[in-house]
């Protein structure tokens, strides 16, 4: 205490005037319309900047949860888009069964997130590992994509992890369709670059350009229809010469993959069951 007391007295005269100068300046802007709205309009300068700064380190920190919503989005907008064109192709429909049909992405399946933790490109077989499972509602033979197109398909799960089948592996056979066309292919990758992969078995009498956009056609029970596989980038003919060999480019860059979301379709199950059971008999 004594201490503090000699502090105070030793600097006295410095404290007076920091409480004149103060006493000063409030009686300056108070009572001076001028140097008031000079100060006000410097103070609302610096205010302002230190906003839009944080504003800026804010919005950096939730960018991953808006790139999430967007990557959930954009799916639902490219199944409603599909499901349109397609309606439309049919027949002449009135605005209140188009809104009928807007509704339909939405139920036809549910999203999971989840998250890469391991990937590889370079292999013959190659495989992805989420840190998602069946204690997410995560199970085999589920599709897998990103915010861009196809990813895999679900191999094993366990409670707290996935192992997916890449498109980049020997064994992925996703069936696939140039849009506006019926006809449809299978898509697998020959060892080699990660950017490509070909589509198999497309009839000869399909018609189609290079730069065409290929998604996949809904006829399995892994991926609805018209998710973005990718487009085509050079043609030529098959080994027996019935079919085209369509080398296409993939939508995923399989290098930067990290979120991505797992589709369950209404009624998976219920149809790998009733096609098991037909081929068995």
């Amino acid at each position: 205490m004594r201490n503090l007391l000699n502090f105070l007295l030793k600097y006295n005269y410095w404290f007076l005037f920091i409480v004149l100068e103060v006493a000063s300046f409030v009686l300056l802007f108070r009572f001076n319309r001028y140097q008031q709205s000079a100060f006000f309009t410097s103070a609302n300068t610096v205010v302002g900047a230190v906003y839009e700064v944080s504003g800026g380190v804010s919005s950096y920190f939730h960018l991953k949860s808006v790139n999430e919503d967007l990557m959930d989005r954009n799916m639902v907008l490219e199944q409603q888009i599909t499901n349109l064109e397609k309606a439309l192709r049919e027949r002449q429909l009135d605005s209140l069964t188009i809104k009928s049909i807007r509704q339909v992405s939405q139920t036809d399946y549910e999203l999971f997130k989840a998250h890469v933790i391991k990937n590889s490109l370079n292999l013959v077989d190659n495989y992805i590992t989420l840190d998602k499972g069946s204690s997410s509602g995560i199970r085999s033979e589920m599709g897998v994509v990103d915010g861009n197109g196809i990813v895999g398909i679900v191999y094993e799960t366990s409670p707290s992890y996935s192992v997916v089948i890449s498109v980049l592996n020997s064994k992925s056979n996703i069936s696939c369709k140039i849009v506006g066309s019926d006809y449809f292919g299978y898509l697998k990758w020959e060892h080699g670059d990660s950017r490509y992969a070909y589509l198999k078995d497309l009839p000869r009498h399909a018609e189609f350009n290079l730069g065409d956009t290929v998604v996949t056609s809904g006829f399995s029970t892994v991926f609805p229809e018209g998710v973005m596989v990718g487009t085509v980038d050079d043609m030529s003919d098959s080994n027996d010469g019935l079919s085209y060999l369509l080398k296409i480019k993939l939508a995923t860059d399989f290098g930067k993959l990290s979120d991505v979301r797992v589709i369950a379709r209404t009624g998976q199950e219920e149809q790998k069951k009733l096609e098991n059971k037909v081929t068995q008999e």
